[in-house]
């Protein structure tokens, strides 16, 4: 099913492109939307699959906008998708 979903610090298109080539291959095109704020994401997900989806996205750093945080894994993700977003913009 093609499902939405709103994502924290996503800031560029080398973060988008990092979030579609890294989502690519287990649900297959993502759309990221850049415009929105949050920033949303629309890709084809199971809903037994979402839970794997939200641990991908808090490995690169970008965490569901659902997903409970502390100040230490706020933080984290920020560190982590900022590489993520620089990794993005070489990959481009």
């Amino acid at each position: 099913m093609r499902q939405t979903f709103e994502i924290l610090n996503v800031k560029c298109g080398g973060c988008a492109n990092t979030l579609k080539k890294s989502l690519a291959e287990d649900f297959g095109e993502v759309e990221v939307d850049l415009e929105s704020d949050p920033r949303k994401i629309t890709l084809e997900v199971k809903e037994s699959e979402i839970q794997m989806l939200s641990q991908k996205l808090r490995a690169l750093g970008y965490p569901l906008t659902t997903d409970e945080l502390s100040k230490i894994e706020k933080f984290t993700m920020g560190a982590k998708s900022f590489v993520s977003c620089a990794i993005g913009k070489m990959d481009s």
